[in-house]
């Protein structure tokens, strides 16, 4: 069995403009009530008739980065998901890190350097 995605997440240079944008566009509701002014796209309301859709993040990043529009895999390891992903010809960008209370994460780029999240949790 594969491994789920569990998170999706857009960043850029205007955090409140892009959450307004993609709220706007698609309904989503944006909780960015927080001190990284991350919005938060919960599953919960956000999934078509039979259940489907996973949950997201809309934020900004560091001064100076022009963004990324990725998505998280859980993983058992995230470690071992990152060492894995250099063996086969990607790139390790940051990780692993422990991002808050429970949640561990890591970013690589694929071998055309497509940025892709893997995610542990650790609760």
């Amino acid at each position: 069995m594969g491994q789920p995605v569990v998170h999706f997440e857009i960043v850029g240079k205007d955090g409140e403009k892009l959450q307004r944008y993609y709220s706007d566009l698609f309904g989503w509701q944006v909780d960015a009530d927080n001190p990284m002014n991350y919005g938060i796209v919960a599953r919960e309301g956000n999934t078509n008739a039979d259940g489907v859709g996973i949950g997201g993040g809309i934020g900004p990043g560091p001064e100076g980065y022009g963004g990324h529009v990725t998505f998280y895999v859980e993983v058992p390891d995230v470690e071992a998901a990152l060492a894995k992903a250099e063996s086969l010809g990607g790139t390790r960008v940051m990780g692993p890190e422990t991002i808050m209370e429970g949640v561990e994460l890591g970013h690589f780029t694929d071998p055309e350097r497509h940025l892709v999240g893997v995610v542990r949790s650790t609760s």
